[in-house]
C-alpha cells in the first residue's frame, strides 16, 4: 500500500563522498549540496509530460556556456 505525499520529506545522501540533501515535496524533487540552498530542481508535472529531459538538456547547455 502506498502513502500519499502530503508534506515535505528531506533525506541526506552521499554521492562520490559529497553530502547532498534530497527534498521531496508534493510539487517535485530538489537535490542540493548539504548546507546550500541552490540545487537542481525537477517538478513532477515536467517529469510526467516529458519536459524533464528537455529541461535537463537546456540546463546542461547553459552551464557549459558559463
Amino acid at each position: 500500500m502506498t502513502v500519499k505525499l502530503d508534506r515535505t520529506l528531506k533525506r541526506e545522501i552521499q554521492v562520490e563522498g559529497v553530502a547532498y540533501t534530497l527534498t521531496i515535496t508534493p510539487e517535485g524533487v530538489k537535490l542540493a549540496e548539504k548546507g546550500r540552498r541552490k540545487g537542481q530542481e525537477l517538478l513532477w508535472k515536467d517529469m510526467v509530460s516529458g519536459d524533464a529531459a528537455l529541461a535537463a538538456a537546456l540546463n546542461a547547455s547553459l552551464q557549459k556556456v558559463r
